[in-house]
């Protein structure tokens, strides 16, 4: 259900362009389907492949991304969830897990 409303919430305010369309229209295809859309979805052959955006775009996706890190990790060390160690001991670890 949960997985449902996300796909709904993720395309909405998002264009659609079929591979047919960009083949014919191009670069055009996008900048038009960018002029009204944050974001397009690149169809082929009837299925989802692909999403352009703007680059202004992507970087606020990217910065909100590393600020959700960020806060994760803030949450992870007030949880007492991390482990102090030396680089040595780090990779000692990372060896040992794999």
């Amino acid at each position: 259900m949960i997985d449902r409303i996300i796909k709904v919430l993720w395309r909405h305010g998002m264009a659609g362009i079929s591979a047919n369309e960009l083949k014919i229209k191009g670069v055009m295809a996008i900048q038009t389907a960018l002029e009204q859309h944050d974001e397009a979805v690149i169809s082929v052959r009837g299925k989802e492949r692909f999403v352009v955006m703007d680059v202004a775009h992507y970087q606020y996706l990217r910065e909100c991304e590393l600020t959700a890190a960020l806060a994760e990790s803030h949450a992870d060390i007030a949880a007492g969830r991390y482990v102090k160690e030396s680089a040595e001991q780090h990779l000692a670890r990372l060896e040992s897990m794999g």
